[in-house]
């Protein structure tokens, strides 16, 4: 029964977020390390996540059981009950903000809260009636590199809008690029992703822009003195590398193509994950 509670905290999820908190964390600290800080950081903020996510299972009973790749999801199944679920997300969200405010800032506390909000509430409503939907999506997401950032500095400056453009501008394309290769399930569930709304080649053209505004927001990081050179010189090659294979995608089939970009965006946020962590300690 483990195994089924953990599930539905989305634990995939939970990690990528965790690591984009620990860059944003480690770039904030520079040379620093306060380990009790950084992981009373991580654990609340991934207690936050987990509630989020058991909530958000909740309401997409429905959506869930309509498409191939969630419709074993434990409550879709009814091997955790609703109430349960329920209980279960509000225990997390309340440990999570203990731990905040215990631990780490009020700060902190306020953006995952907010972000929390944005991804329950405005996002799961949403996504279920726009094509804008994919945009909250993002807000919420770039939260976590904004906390772990805040947790060091307590207090919102520069550094920490770029670090949420970052994030919102990468999962743009990261999110475009499921919808392509799933379009069957969202199809299926009657969710209107911006490639059933307005066609392939028209979201391979968002991506694009997506793309390009994520490289220029990685350049000002490092023009603005948050990171050093080689920050720099590795994020834009590897925003390069994604927008050329954008490119391609006009020329090759949108299943098999969307999933190359799929992979490539987890290469590229990983990649950023670790240049924020030593990028303000190399020239």
């Amino acid at each position: 029964m483990f195994k089924k509670y953990y599930s539905i905290t989305k634990p995939g999820i939970i990690y990528g977020n965790l690591i984009t908190a620990a860059g944003g964390f480690l770039l904030a600290s520079k040379a620093h390390i306060y380990l009790s800080l950084f992981l009373a950081t991580l654990a609340g903020t991934s207690l936050i996540i987990g509630s989020a996510c058991v909530f958000n299972n909740y309401i997409d009973r429905d959506i869930d059981k309509a498409m191939a790749r969630t419709k074993k999801r434990a409550l879709v199944e009814g091997s955790i009950s609703g109430q349960n679920a329920l209980i279960f997300a509000g225990l997390l969200g309340i440990v999570g903000v203990l731990v905040l405010v215990l631990y780490v800032n009020l700060l902190v506390l306020y953006i995952g809260l907010a972000a929390f909000f944005v991804y329950v509430v405005l996002y799961g409503i949403a996504k279920r009636r726009s094509v804008h939907g994919t945009i909250l999506g993002s807000i919420s997401g770039a939260a976590p590199v904004v906390a772990g950032y805040c947790a060091v500095t307590n207090h919102f400056n520069g550094g920490a809008i770029i670090l949420f453009l970052i994030l919102v501008l990468w999962q743009m394309p990261h999110f475009y690029a499921i919808a392509m290769y799933r379009l069957d399930d969202y199809a299926a569930a009657k969710i209107p992703v911006l490639p059933i709304v307005k066609g392939p080649r028209h979201t391979k053209t968002q991506i694009l822009f997506y793309i390009a505004a994520f490289i220029l927001a990685n350049v000002a990081l490092s023009l603005l003195g948050y990171t050093g050179y080689i920050y720099l010189i590795v994020m834009v090659l590897l925003g390069i590398a994604w927008f050329w294979l954008g490119i391609k995608g006009f020329k090759i089939d949108n299943k098999k193509w969307a999933r190359k970009m799929f992979y490539l965006s987890l290469i590229v946020i990983l990649s950023l994950s670790v240049m924020l962590s030593i990028g303000s300690r190399i020239a």
